[in-house]
């Protein structure tokens, strides 16, 4: 029997990429079929030396963050956001934020970009990371 009072919860890394929006839509969609939720974050840290990026007015991270998932929403269905679509903003670092979001979840997407180290050079870094931190199956979206 279908257990309807937990729908499936999809998790997907959201940086505004090309690959994270394709990622975004893919949980869209998977989500829709599993009748379930997505769960879409994007994640900021701070540099070591915040203080002398806020002197020269560039401090504004978390703001900066939440256009990023304002402005990949807005790319991926433009304005038509499905209603199973829910989306936040976290401080931290992406592979364990994501990681820790990923208990209980069905699925766990990520884009691929393909920057740092030598997986890094094949899926990215917190696509790599992903892979071995999750707590759930991930998916990984070119």
């Amino acid at each position: 029997m279908k257990d309807t009072t937990n729908p499936p919860r999809i998790v997907v890394g959201v940086d505004g990429s090309e690959s994270s929006i394709n990622a975004l839509r893919e949980a869209a969609s998977l989500a829709k079929d599993l009748n379930g939720t997505v769960d879409a974050i994007a994640v900021w840290a701070a540099p070591t030396k915040r203080a002398s990026y806020e002197a020269v007015g560039i401090g504004h991270f978390a703001e900066g963050a939440q256009q990023t998932i304002d402005q990949a929403l807005q790319d991926a269905f433009a304005n038509e956001r499905p209603a199973h679509v829910h989306a936040r903003v976290e401080q931290g670092s992406a592979a364990p934020i994501l990681a820790e979001a990923s208990r209980g979840a069905r699925y766990l997407v990520v884009g691929r970009r393909g920057h740092g180290g030598l997986m890094g050079l094949v899926l990215g870094s917190v696509s790599a990371q992903s892979i071995n931190q999750a707590h759930c199956p991930v998916i990984v979206v070119k």
